[in-house]
């Protein structure tokens, strides 16, 4: 009797040339409707699921396999005689090999405007019992999940007869991890699904944020839709989270830790897991850190804005008319930090950018996408300058979440987001801001969100020009902003803090340096001596009623 694979695909990428092979290797090909028909399109002879059962597709296709005759076949146990002794007074015959992917569900509720019925459609029932069954059994039957496995499969098919039991095992590892990223996603999304909108199945859920048009004229867009991974508070009781491995790094943050990169399923559009290298050496796992430091900070701002990062912190900020001041701008920072560091824009980059910062050392850069002929220079100029291109991002980032792993568990909370609205500032000095100011003030509030708590930032004209950053107090981080920036620059900045002033001695540390103005979260029981400080002092000082620390 000929050996028997059962091919039901949903991705039918190179379905008919590994079914054609199999032809050739003596297998009969059984299959369902859709998959049936394109097999048999391109000449592949093949018999339907419904004639070997004797029982047609029901339910609208909801009910295909889940036939005894089918998994019966892929579950017996070819080393147990009273299975086969059972398969053959039944007349079913044995399934060798299983050939199947999933109904697209992650590509479903990525859709904007999806209903939570056209979602419930796409949930696969009989692919993962299948699945499950022959991955259950390796020890007799080959089950593919993905088409990156048919060649080598057919290569080890023509060379032994048949595949071998490491491979099987193989396939089978492969297979349930597939179907536990499947049922994660559909879980996942499910949590994110309001009662009100599940009685209301057929109405549009909320539009998949991230989706944009690509600009055809520049180099290394794309688009990306939304995580599976939809996390709203109050958070889920169990928490189901899937990530596919994009890499294995060098090593991870020191030379003697392994490491590897994994993005989760479906990342959006505007991240550092959505990117694509498009030059350069391989990125490391503090590269992978770093850049998404600089990416995260540089989506902040509306104008053209260059962001410079060392070791995550910002190490040099700058806005500007064009992208080409902003990087100026930031370069001109701390010149000296920004030798290896990172690069991030917010705009395509332009030749002449691209021949700025090629006069200096940089591990990476990283922008929505790059003029063709500034991608050129770099690829010629910069042999081992990575280059990552996000594609455009949404307007409004996606709502996530952060992860933060602890010893034996895991810390869950919202992105660092001000809420919708934001609390009002309040000017709590006699002395106001000026125009001036209040935009420096702004920028250097947006800056020291990204700043390692205890975080102080200063900033002159749309610029940063001291940070100081992850100090066990926020004086220490106050003198070390100071000390950077130096007496002429200082005169007339500003300065942002990321949590309240618990003493009055970073205002005399700042009125000192001649600062004129500073926006702080508030909040402190000697918020009055901070207050009173800085009027006598001259200086325009701002709550926010919002801390931003970052650890």
């Amino acid at each position: 009797m000929n050996r028997r694979a059962l091919i039901s695909l949903s991705d039918k990428t190179g379905a008919a040339e590994f079914a054609r092979a199999l032809v050739e290797l003596g297998f009969e090909i059984i299959s369902t409707g859709g998959t049936a028909k394109t097999l048999e399109a391109a000449g592949v002879p093949v018999l339907q699921v419904s004639a070997l059962t004797g029982f047609p597709e029901i339910l609208g296709g909801r009910v295909k396999t889940l036939q005894p005759t089918i998994h019966a076949g892929i579950l017996a146990r070819r080393d147990i005689p009273e299975d086969l002794k059972q398969l053959a007074e039944r007349g079913i015959a044995p399934i060798d090999l299983v050939c199947v992917n999933l109904y697209p569900f992650r590509e479903t509720i990525a859709r904007p405007g999806v209903t939570l019925a056209e979602a419930i459609e796409k949930i696969d029932i009989g692919g993962p019992a299948m699945v499950r069954a022959a991955a259950k059994n390796y020890s007799h039957v080959t089950v593919i999940v993905d088409p990156a496995d048919y060649q080598p499969v057919l290569a080890e098919l023509r060379e032994r007869g048949t595949t071998g039991s490491g491979t099987r095992f193989r396939l089978a590892r492969k297979a349930f991890a597939h179907t536990a990223a499947y049922d994660a996603a559909i879980a996942a999304f499910l949590d994110g699904v309001s009662e009100d909108a599940a009685a209301q199945p057929a109405q549009p859920l909320t539009p998949a944020a991230g989706e944009a048009d690509a600009d055809e004229a520049s180099v290394g867009e794309a688009d990306s839709g939304p995580s599976a991974n939809v996390l709203r508070p109050p958070f889920p009781a169990v928490l189901r989270l899937t990530y596919e491995k994009v890499m294995d790094c060098r090593y991870g943050e020191n030379p003697h830790q392994a490491g590897a990169f994994y993005r989760e399923a479906g990342a959006p559009a505007g991240t550092i897991a959505a990117a694509r290298q498009l030059h350069g050496k391989e990125l490391s796992f503090n590269n992978i850190n770093d850049a998404n430091a600089a990416l995260e900070l540089v989506k902040e701002f509306d104008a053209p804005a260059a962001v410079a990062v060392k070791h995550a912190n910002p190490c040099g900020v700058g806005i500007g008319a064009d992208l080409l001041e902003a990087y100026r701008r930031a370069h001109d920072s701390d010149p000296v930090s920004i030798f290896g560091g990172i690069l991030a824009f917010n705009r395509a980059v332009d030749l002449a950018t691209a021949r700025e910062f090629a006069k200096i050392f940089l591990e990476i850069v990283i922008a929505p996408s790059y003029a063709p002929d500034a991608l050129e220079f770099l690829r010629v100029k910069k042999k081992d300058l990575r280059v990552l291109a996000t594609g455009p991002w949404p307007d409004q980032q996606q709502r996530s979440y952060d992860l933060k792993r602890v010893a034996g568990g895991l810390l869950v909370q919202e992105d660092d987001v001000e809420p919708s609205p934001a609390p009002a500032w309040k000017v709590v000095t006699p002395r106001r801001p000026s125009e001036r100011e209040l935009a420096d003030l702004k920028f250097a509030w947006t800056v020291v969100k990204y700043a390692k708590s205890n975080a102080i930032v200063l900033a002159k004209d749309q610029a940063t020009i001291g940070v100081g950053a992850g100090q066990m107090n926020r004086i220490y981080a106050a003198r070390l902003a100071i000390g950077h920036a130096g007496p002429e620059k200082c005169r007339g900045a500003v300065l942002a803090s990321d949590a309240f002033f618990p003493f009055p001695d970073v205002v005399a540390a700042a009125a000192d340096a001649g600062i004129a103005a500073i926006v702080q979260p508030g909040g402190s029981l000697r918020d009055d001596e901070s207050v009173r400080l800085a009027a006598e002092r001259g200086i325009a000082m701002v709550f926010t009623g919002i801390r931003h620390f970052r650890h």
